[in-house]
């Protein structure tokens, strides 16, 4: 695994579209959606990937990501459903890790027995569970590390070593990492996706997705992509390219104030238990120390009975209970009732995500600032 040492250049100049008539700092935005079929390129469409402002957003991620190529997405999900449909069909099985973001498993659940597709969802993914669920028409493994939203880690390398071993190709969502704390294609994965919605964006105003891989693999995710038609506006693509050029800069921010705050949450007294692969308490942190270069803004907690975790949300005044993650501000929700809401109680509960537990999206706000907020809260939210 190689750290990008120049990631701040990277983030700013990879794939950069050059204003050739004004000479302009930013890259001009290409609007049109009907080209000339003479022109320079072939059948240049929005819906097939290859305009120049996706073009050159595809180049800055695959930059990113220590990979060949790349296709933006609409959403996370555009991306994710493009990769499930273009490289499973009636007839194959994949393994996937239980503790993975809601809309993922809920697209499971309802899409794939209708197209004939089988699956094995596994609650700790090691070599020992992967061959019990190896099946002959076993043909992906898809994993989430840092999961959501209890921030599990799997061993990437171990994954990657099994399914090359067995001929399955691999898929991992990074979202959580980001690019700048992870490079799974270093690590040996196939596809690499992205809710670029959350870190990549970062202003908690684009709605887009991205996969990750060889030149070969995303000419093959691009056959069915185009079918599906989960492209992104290229206005919007221009806003993404955009915020990716502080990508590294906000993420190392989140990462550090991140730190800080699950070790003091750790040792609060209001706190049943806190999620970080950073705390040398958290059960993967060897693995996470191996495979990830910092620990990532993400964490989640549960309180103690005694704090009426509904007025601990009402009480803040700093962090806003708000949907999604990974904006410049601080955000904290409920999975229960927002991403894992599609899921069934029971369903929940396998996956240990009590109505309790609080996921807490670390923004780039000083670190005084975003404890006291906290203790403010949990002080007034104690039940009396």
């Amino acid at each position: 695994m190689k750290k990008n040492k120049n990631v701040n250049y990277t983030c700013v100049h990879a794939g950069e579209l050059k204003d050739t008539i004004y000479g302009g700092a930013t890259a001009p935005i290409y609007t049109s959606t009907t080209y000339d079929y003479r022109g320079p390129g072939t059948n240049l469409y929005p819906r097939y990937f290859n305009t120049p402002n996706q073009v050159a957003l595809a180049q800055k991620i695959s930059a990113l990501e220590q990979t060949e190529a790349s296709l933006i997405f609409g959403s996370g999900m555009a991306a994710i459903s493009a990769v499930f449909m273009a490289f499973l069909k009636s007839g194959d099985h994949v393994i996937m890790q239980r503790a993975i973001y809601g809309g993922t498993s809920h697209f499971a659940a309802a899409e794939f027995e209708r197209v004939g597709i089988t699956y094995t969802m596994l609650e700790h993914i090691n070599e020992d569970t992967m061959k019990q669920a190896l099946q002959d028409n076993t043909k992906m493994l898809y994993i989430e590390t840092p999961s959501n939203p209890l921030l599990e880690i799997t061993d990437i390398e171990k994954v990657s070593a099994f399914a090359k071993a067995n001929s399955l190709i691999t898929a991992i969502d990074n979202t959580f990492a980001s690019p700048i704390n992870q490079n799974p294609a270093s690590l040996g994965i196939d596809l690499v996706i992205h809710s670029a919605t959350k870190y990549l964006g970062g202003h908690s105003d684009i709605c887009a997705g991205t996969v990750s891989g060889t030149q070969k693999h995303m000419e093959y995710l691009w056959k069915t992509a185009k079918n599906y038609g989960g492209s992104l506006s290229d206005v919007t693509v221009h806003l993404l390219e955009r915020s990716i050029k502080t990508l590294a800069l906000r993420v190392k921010q989140q990462s550090k104030t991140a730190l800080k705050l699950a070790r003091f949450l750790e040792k609060h007294p209001d706190m049943k238990k806190v999620n970080y692969p950073g705390l040398k308490s958290h059960p993967n942190h060897q693995i996470a120390k191996k495979q990830m270069y910092a620990y990532g803004g993400m964490m989640s907690f549960e309180l103690k009975s005694h704090i009426d975790h509904n007025d601990f949300l009402e009480e803040l005044k700093v962090i806003k209970p708000a949907l999604s993650l990974a904006g410049v501000e601080s955000t904290i929700l409920s999975p229960a009732l927002t991403s894992h809401s599609l899921m069934t109680a029971e369903e929940r509960a396998q996956q240990g995500i009590s109505d309790r537990l609080l996921r807490f999206s670390v923004g780039i706000e000083e670190l005084n600032i975003l404890v006291d907020d906290l203790e403010q809260a949990l002080e007034k939210s104690r039940k009396r």
